[in-house]
């Protein structure tokens, strides 16, 4: 792979955007591949929702943009994709799109300039970023639960995540959270971490009353008691529980995360560089945290590249202290038909950070071409 960008990053000559391709795997899974003309390819990875909608996006109004420009002026080819889609103004659609071409833009800029995205983002700090296994399950009883938990810690993780509740309703009396906690813990014990998300599900006064008994069960964080649109809601859930409220998988921009932390009263923020546009975004929201003294722990669903791209954003923050999610659900493009040429390292509950130039990761093109729509 040739660069001569070093010479003559930023000038008359440099690296230029050539053209960029949006591939949809095993119909579910959306990426992007940014070629330039100093034969580097980026790649980036959109949260996996309406996958023909992020196509539209990224092909009729982000690509345009960004054809002919320095890939390496990361922040401006980032300002550009915002403007061209007005971004602030639409929202969610436009920021997935985004997302993907930011981390290729980053994974370009790491691989012209040889050193990984950690290095870019101002050193690693850790070598391996602990993760907790993160159960999608919602079909599961009490007991099974508990099983499933004690088979994971058996594997080596020291974290559980459970989806509990009934999203898209409020207060069903179906709902089975207390009950599976308390069996998950009697399995497990006191040394591992629980973690429990309730997708909103519960009203104010619930979500206390739920809360309440959480605490008791010694739950390591209580995820999105209340929508994240509901900031009063989440402020007075927050302000009556010592339990840690998370919430923010389901915002995207620096101003929305500023409101959620003074307005919500947060105790820890999500954000997932898959929906949260890249890394451009999250370098800022990392500042806007720190600030605050509020810790990160990332959301993170897609076991690929934006495992790959979370992972060198927390090996090089001081301001994700914890444990960062890892889906163990059958996923397609990682377990019957990998797409990367070497599976990511996990052991005893934690991934080893790739040293590589940009995301220090390779596709299998061979996989990803009979996969592709």
């Amino acid at each position: 792979m040739k660069s001569n960008c070093s010479n003559n990053q930023f000038g008359e000559n440099s690296m230029k955007i050539t053209s960029i391709e949006y591939l949809v795997l095993d119909k579910s899974f959306p990426f992007v591949l940014v070629h330039t003309d100093e034969g580097i390819t980026g790649i980036g990875e959109c949260f996996r929702r309406q996958p023909s909608v992020t196509k539209t996006v990224i092909e009729t109004l982000l690509a345009p943009p960004l054809i002919g420009k320095n890939p390496l002026d990361t922040e401006n080819r980032f300002k550009d994709m915002a403007k061209a889609g007005n971004a602030l103004e639409i929202g969610g659609a436009i920021w997935i799109g985004i997302a993907g071409l930011d981390i290729a833009l980053w994974d370009i800029k790491g691989k012209a300039l040889n050193l990984p995205i950690h290095a870019l983002l101002g050193g690693k700090i850790k070598d391996q970023v602990p993760v907790y296994a993160s159960s999608m399950k919602r079909d599961m009883t009490p007991l099974e639960e508990a099983k499933r938990a004690v088979s994971l810690v058996e594997q080596g993780y020291s974290a559980y995540k459970l989806h509990s509740a009934v999203p898209g309703k409020i207060d069903d009396p179906s709902d089975q959270t207390i009950e599976t906690v308390t069996e998950v813990r009697k399995a497990v014990g006191d040394n591992v971490d629980i973690l429990v998300d309730v997708n909103g599900a519960y009203s104010v006064h619930k979500s206390i009353e739920i809360g309440k008994q959480l605490e008791a069960l010694n739950v390591f964080h209580f995820e999105e008691p209340r929508p994240h649109y509901d900031l009063q809601g989440l402020s007075e859930v927050a302000d009556a529980l010592t339990i840690p409220i998370a919430s923010g998988e389901m915002i995207y921009s620096l101003y929305e995360y500023r409101d959620l932390i003074i307005k919500g009263k947060v105790d820890i923020i999500q954000p997932d560089i898959v929906k949260t546009p890249g890394f451009t975004t999250f370098i800022k929201i990392a500042n806007l945290a720190e600030s605050f003294g509020i810790p990160i722990t990332c959301h993170n669903t897609q076991p690929t590249i934006s495992t790959v791209a979370h992972a060198h954003f927390v090996a090089s923050s001081s301001i994700v202290p914890y444990a960062q999610e890892y889906n163990i659900e059958n996923i397609s493009i990682r377990d019957e038909y990998p797409i990367l040429k070497e599976p990511l390292k996990i052991k005893n509950g934690l991934l080893e950070v790739p040293n590589g130039p940009g995301l220090g990761v390779e596709l299998d093109m061979k996989m990803v071409n009979k996969l592709k729509e």
